[in-house]
């Protein structure tokens, strides 16, 4: 008997132990507010705004990240600590407090840069310096002047104006033409130049200026 009073008690105080526990858990949950928080996030000078700042609250799994001017809105709940990350600049942390009278809290932050000194590391081409003096020692230097020469060539510059495309003026000239060629269609038939006199007298004088001789 005394047993069965014994095992009951203790059931008893177990329950009310976990209801207990759960009720000031209950109690914790319904207390803590909604806060909206806001601000703006600044460069450790205070004259720039920093978009694209990471804000959110790590156990809870969200957050925001600040706009163009450097804003950021997002509603957290009382007690929860927020982080301001962002690369280059150093983390920032801020925790709202356990009893916020106002449903609102505004913040001014500004973010320091975050520099990173590393040692300084020696580039080499060559396994040893001593390498490296050889083969320069041993390298070829090609006169500039020479190869100046030869891309100044006549036959080299020839064949650079063969290759380059037309210029804009020789596109709008040959634009003109097709269009005063096309007036002349819609008009009346198009003249023969075997019938010009000045067309003739353009060819006699070409031939004695020697234009048509074969190079």
């Amino acid at each position: 008997m005394n047993h069965s009073f014994l095992y009951r008690s203790a059931l008893i105080f177990l329950l009310g132990f976990i209801f207990s526990i759960q009720l000031t858990k209950a109690q914790d949950t319904r207390e803590k507010k909604v806060i909206q928080l806001s601000g703006i996030i600044l460069n450790s000078d205070s004259t720039d705004a920093v978009p694209g700042v990471n804000v959110y609250v790590p156990k809870k799994g969200r957050g925001t990240s600040s706009g163009r001017f450097g804003y950021f809105s997002m509603p957290v709940l009382e007690g929860d600590s927020i982080v301001f990350t962002f690369i280059g600049l150093k983390r920032q942390s801020f925790k709202v407090p356990d009893k916020v009278e106002n449903d609102r809290i505004s913040l001014i932050l500004t973010m320091e840069v975050d520099e990173i000194a590393l040692a300084e590391i020696e580039v080499m081409p060559y396994p040893t310096e001593e390498e490296f003096k050889k083969a320069i020692i041993a390298m070829n230097v090609v006169d500039p002047m020479s190869i100046s020469r030869a891309n100044m060539s006549p036959e080299m510059l020839l064949r650079w104006a063969e290759q380059m495309p037309a210029s804009g003026n020789e596109n709008f000239r040959s634009f003109q033409q097709g269009q005063m060629i096309q007036n002349q269609d819609l008009y009346g038939p198009r003249p023969l130049r075997l019938l010009d006199p000045f067309a003739w007298s353009q060819f006699i004088r070409s031939i004695k200026r020697g234009d048509l001789k074969s190079k």
